[in-house]
């Protein structure tokens, strides 16, 4: 598990059911206010379980499969190969996921990399056969936002849009690709650049070939809030995301299925343009000035 971020807890939970006391153990407070709240017929993937766990901590482990049900405990992740047909990877330390990921793409299971897939344009090369191939999925779960379903089904009602901003809590570099994977969906243009706009947080600007704006701003330590606002010719409407849990299934259902189909769940030209963005914005927080998408190489 990456610091401050509960994934492998509630992505378990929500697949194979939880005990309450156990769960309430393990202080997430959080996860265990929004799982309880679901009836038990949300709870469940059908024919899905998670059936082995790892974390760098085999204490923690236990306790998360005490909670989650988890049978099986490996000493090593690539112990699971042989006893599993999918891998997620639920930890958003983008730094670690080419070293845990490797030998479960090496072994051709599917795999699903926790958001963001990486800041580091080799790693993003070595993932591109793999995202093209369907066996690796990553994205964050706001693509599957339910507060956004009626924006994408009435889309073209706003007319031309004009503008469509996001502002997100903490830091770009994780949390930037939350409003991009939300907002990603909606857009009808090809992203062109990104530029930094001056401010005391990271507020990024990324320019589109039909003249439209899009800006987020990752705001830092704030009281939460993952809010997105669209402005169009016709119509503007704002949106604050916050059903994690239907956020969460969705995605996990979209992973499990793009097995089941065998065919990918997010076009690979989708995932690499949102990485490109991130990565722009992330150069952009440095003092970089216009960063235009086609010449980073990747």
């Amino acid at each position: 598990m990456s610091e401050g971020n509960g994934h492998p807890i509630s992505f378990s939970a929500i697949i194979n059911g939880f005990n309450e006391i156990e769960l309430r153990k393990m202080g997430w407070n959080v996860i265990h206010d929004y799982m309880s709240e679901r009836d038990p017929a949300d709870v469940g993937l059908n024919g899905i379980s998670v059936t082995h766990a790892w974390t760098q901590d085999e204490e923690l482990t236990k306790q998360m499969s005490k909670a989650c049900y988890i049978e099986n405990i490996v000493k090593q992740p690539e112990d699971m190969i042989g006893h599993v047909d999918a891998v997620i990877i639920a930890r958003d330390d983008y730094n670690t996921h080419v070293e845990l990921s490797k030998p479960f793409l090496h072994a051709g299971l599917p795999v699903f990399i926790d958001k963001p897939l990486s800041l580091c344009p080799e790693e993003i090369n070595f993932f591109k056969p793999y995202l093209a191939s369907g066996q690796l999925m990553s994205c964050s779960a706001m693509r599957y936002a339910r507060e956004l379903d009626t924006v994408k089904r009435n889309i073209s009602q706003y007319g031309d849009i004009k503008l469509i901003r996001g502002t997100v809590v903490n830091g770009w570099d994780k949390y930037g690709i939350h409003i991009l994977d939300a907002i990603y969906p909606l857009l009808r243009s090809k992203c062109i650049a990104v530029t930094r706009i001056p401010a005391n947080h990271t507020s990024i600007a990324i320019e589109m070939e039909n003249g439209s704006a899009v800006q987020i701003d990752a705001l830092g330590e704030i009281p939460k809030t993952f809010s997105i606002e669209i402005f169009g010719s016709k119509l503007r409407s704002s949106h604050e995301i916050s059903d994690n849990f239907t956020m969460f299934r969705r995605m996990l259902w979209h992973f499990f299925n793009s097995i089941d189909k065998k065919r990918n769940a997010i076009p690979d030209v989708d995932t690499l343009t949102i990485m490109r963005i991130l990565y722009a914005g992330h150069i952009a927080q440095q003092g970089s000035g216009r960063i235009v998408l086609d010449e980073l190489g990747f």
